[in-house]
């Protein structure tokens, strides 16, 4: 394992790695009297993740991670801030609004141009080179890659989109960060549980990471999974791991990932 002051990285052995770019909790000293008092509690953080996916190890995968909270920058955003989602709401490179469409910052300080310029180059940037790097390792060891970007978030946000969310909502950005039988391997692996319902390129198609690292043409797959937090813990105040939810939904994540993972080395040439 390796600790960097913005992120960790733990290099495996096999051709995959796991992005988890909104685990992050930490918000730096000196910028917490800019938040809201309630921003600090970093309430939109993807939460457990690392727990929820302990299996990685086993499936010989690299694991990244950020120490930061999508709130000082959120790294699955473009560096120039175009939206993810035209014409809905969107969270932007250094979000100033709770998923609850609330101001994250005091009034007056939310960052001007040149602190958000300065935050992508402190935060944004080491996270996205060790990605870069890591790809670039795996697919030179073994001729392709496959990067699964994990996410997690409470099943209803009103703001962000209407009702209630699928439990597993796949994205691939619309079919083109990773090849078709990646993703029918990975909707096959759900369609065998009774236990959870799940969208394929539906209200979460991929953030910037798929959609920008995942390049088939060059063996290089990207899938996202935005997870329902219902799965598997508390989706309010204090957030808490629930062990026995958990349990239930680990086998089935972890068959979603390993037949990603055999379909990239196998199934598609």
């Amino acid at each position: 394992m390796t600790m960097y002051t913005t992120h960790t990285l733990l290099p495996g052995h096999a051709p995959l790695l796991v992005s988890m770019p909104h685990v992050g909790t930490e918000i730096p000293l000196e910028l917490q009297a800019h938040y809201v008092p309630r921003a600090l509690g970093v309430e939109d953080t993807d939460w457990h993740l690392p727990r929820l996916y302990n299996f990685l190890s086993v499936l010989g995968a690299s694991v990244l991670t950020p120490r930061f909270s999508r709130y000082v920058m959120d790294l699955n955003r473009p560096p120039d801030d175009a939206p993810m989602y035209p014409g809905a709401s969107n969270t932007e490179l250094c979000p100033t609004r709770f998923f609850t469409g609330d101001a994250i910052y005091q009034a007056g300080m939310e960052p001007d141009a040149a602190e958000r310029l300065r935050r992508r180059v402190q935060y944004w940037q080491p996270y996205h080179d060790a990605l870069s790097a890591e790809l670039q390792r795996l697919r030179s060891q073994f001729g392709r890659v496959l990067l699964w970007d994990a996410h997690s978030i409470r099943s209803e946000i009103p703001w962000l989109f209407e009702g209630r969310l699928p439990d597993l909502n796949i994205g691939t950005a619309g079919g083109t960060s990773a090849h078709a039988a990646i993703a029918a391997a990975v909707l096959q692996a759900c369609e065998a549980s009774s236990q959870v319902s799940t969208a394929v390129n539906g209200r979460f198609k991929g953030g910037f990471i798929t959609r920008h690292y995942g390049r088939p043409a060059e063996h290089v797959h990207a899938v996202q999974l935005e997870m329902c937090q219902s799965l598997y813990m508390q989706e309010e105040v204090p957030f808490v791991y629930d062990e026995e939810r958990a349990a239930r939904i680990q086998p089935l994540l972890k068959k979603m990932v390993a037949s990603a993972l055999a379909a990239c080395v196998n199934s598609y040439e």
